[in-house]
């Protein structure tokens, strides 16, 4: 599903740790901000580590919680610690653990020669959108890009999309899938887990520049 002609394309930077990290990433321009709740990540934090990041952000600044294959248990200290978040899930979770939840949330596709993405989306149709990702060893698309090609143009539900963005590419991707939103983690690092403030910038300034490119074709 694309947005409508003139609408922004949102934009979600992943797998923030630190404090002065969600405040650049709010400056930069961001839409969404992502904590990683899956302790095998290296950008991991706990849910009341979460908690204390997710205060920071002003109204209309979503954070969303990323899963991986939780327990009930677990989502349910996330929502405790975040109660406005959005959630991902990013593992092997069927429709009906993502359903349990009972809140809004994406739903991870790892992107692959073969993979039937409509088959995909038909079996998520509570989701609030599909994020696309790279498909490689373990979750998550270890900064990745994929064969945006393979995404089908009748997605029914709006794509997120991410693997391996970076500002250098980003106005490709934007132009090129017509994604609602854009995901970026390793793309905008200086290590694992610590941001990079002008990465960031860049980022955020790169999707409004293909943004500004698109509306200018529809001139």
């Amino acid at each position: 599903m694309r947005p409508a002609a003139g609408t922004p394309t949102r934009i979600k930077i992943c797998g923030l740790t630190r404090e002065a990290d969600v405040a650049a990433a709010v400056a930069a321009g961001a839409d969404a901000i992502g904590f990683v709740l899956y302790p095998r990540s290296p950008r991991a934090v706990t849910a009341e580590r979460a908690g204390v990041l997710a205060r920071l952000l002003p109204p209309f600044v979503t954070p969303v919680l990323l899963f991986v294959n939780a327990t009930d248990e677990e989502i349910a200290q996330g929502v405790a610690a975040v109660p406005q978040a959005l959630l991902q899930f990013h593992g092997d979770e069927a429709p009906g653990d993502c359903d349990r939840a009972g809140r809004p949330y994406l739903r991870a596709a790892r992107m692959a020669p073969g993979f039937d993405l409509l088959n995909f989306a038909a079996l998520y149709p509570r989701a609030s959108g599909l994020l696309l990702d790279a498909h490689v060893d373990g979750y998550g698309g270890g900064g990745k890009a994929f064969d945006w090609s393979l995404i089908p143009a009748n997605v029914p539900s709006p794509v997120v999309l991410s693997g391996g963005l970076n500002p250098a590419n980003v106005i490709d991707g934007v132009m090129h899938v017509r994604p609602w939103a854009v995901d970026v983690s390793s793309g905008v690092e200086a290590a694992k887990g610590i941001k990079d403030a002008g990465l960031m910038r860049r980022f955020c300034e790169a999707v409004r520049e293909a943004d500004a490119r698109i509306a200018d074709a529809l001139t």
